[in-house]
């Protein structure tokens, strides 16, 4: 997912940097299991570290990343916070980029701080819309009533809700493929882990892909 969204930047010609090894936790996670000493030294130390860079504009890959620094640190100042389908979106718009058509059934799954903690429900949606040949298909629980994943607040890495038939993450995949999709698109790296492991917990390998909005639109892109 960070690959394609640095081939999609460059394909459009925007200038940008990545931390690298040198890149902290955002710390939405560590937040929201409660250690809020932790978050804020974490999220000290990335404004710091910004500030020194002299960092004007952040692109992020998670949404929770993107909720974390534009609701939760209160100390980057002037520094504004996209995530990347936002920029995504404001691109196509603005860029002279030529798509390829792809012959695909998709349906897109809202991830919670993208959608409800955000609000960003329409710029994806553009993204998926603007490649030619891919119908958009959706879930009947979508934008504010979507389903989540089953991957936030600490269960991404806990896995407390295990691994039962009725888990959130299990659940949203048979939503998916009772909307008669051939891909599942996802915005949030957590997302796709979640339902990447469900797709193959109920036996849907082979019926249903799942699939990054930037990994779709790169596939489509002529000029890169």
């Amino acid at each position: 997912m960070a690959t394609t969204i640095a081939d999609f930047l460059k394909a459009a010609g925007i200038s940008f940097g990545i931390l690298g090894s040198n890149e902290d936790c955002d710390g939405n996670e560590v937040l929201f299991i409660g250690e809020k000493g932790l978050f804020r030294e974490l999220a000290d130390r990335n404004a710091k570290k910004y500030r020194e860079l002299g960092v004007k504009k952040i692109i992020t890959l998670s949404p929770h990343g993107y909720n974390a620094m534009k609701n939760k640190y209160g100390n980057l100042g002037e520094i504004e916070i996209y995530h990347y389908t936002q920029v995504f979106s404001e691109l196509i718009n603005d860029k002279n980029l030529e798509f390829s058509s792809i012959n695909a059934k998709v349906t897109y799954h809202d991830p919670c701080f993208l959608g409800r903690y955000n609000k960003i429900y329409d710029a994806p949606r553009e993204l998926i819309r603007w490649i030619p040949g891919v119908e958009l298909v959706e879930m009947e629980r979508t934008r504010d009533n979507s389903f989540c994943c089953g991957g936030g607040s600490g269960n991404f890495v806990f896995d407390l809700l295990g691994r039962s038939t009725d888990s959130p993450s299990r659940i949203r995949v048979r939503e998916a493929y009772e909307t008669g999709a051939t891909q599942l698109i996802v915005s949030c790296p957590s997302c796709y882990c979640m339902l990447d492991e469900a797709i193959k917990t109920e036996g849907l390998e082979n019926k249903l892909a799942i699939k990054d909005i930037s990994e779709l639109v790169i596939e489509s892109i002529k000029n890169r």
